[in-house]
């Protein structure tokens, strides 16, 4: 754990775990704004939601210094809550680093990054979310 997290996990990998470990969470950490205009996974085929908490805030992203307390809030009072795998979703990878490692330094003992994100990085035209993430990799997802 030398990135002071447990690892980083492709998006394939992530929806294995979420789809075989009743104890796995996704935490998207996007803004409200990204949730609202790009789009949230749907983790309704298995039965589970995404966990929506904003790393941080539009416009001005400043960390919002309760993030950690609104994760553990939004997991309930599971004594095992802590315990569980807690899989991290940001739009290409890199915020999640950052909530990954804070929620490690509160005490969750397995946090993982989901590299590539929901839409990964632009493609020739600068267009994300079509050669890398969640949604390019055929994902369900949906529009609120």
């Amino acid at each position: 754990m030398a990135q002071g997290y447990e690892g980083d996990v492709t998006v394939q990998q992530c929806w294995s775990a979420l789809s075989d470990d009743p104890k796995a969470v996704l935490v998207d950490v996007r803004t409200a704004a990204e949730w609202t205009y790009v789009g949230i996974p749907d983790l309704s085929p298995i039965a589970k939601t995404a966990v929506l908490v904003e790393w941080q805030s539009y416009p001005s992203m400043a960390v919002d210094p309760a993030f950690v307390e609104r994760v553990a809030a939004a997991l309930g009072d599971d004594p095992d809550g802590h315990d569980g795998k807690v899989f991290m979703l940001c739009r290409s990878g890199v915020r999640s680093v950052a909530a990954a490692r804070a929620l490690t330094s509160a005490g969750f003992g397995h946090c993982f990054n989901i590299v590539d994100g929901f839409e990964g990085s632009p493609d020739e035209n600068g267009h994300r979310g079509r050669i890398a993430g969640w949604k390019a990799e055929g994902l369900p997802w949906l529009q609120r």
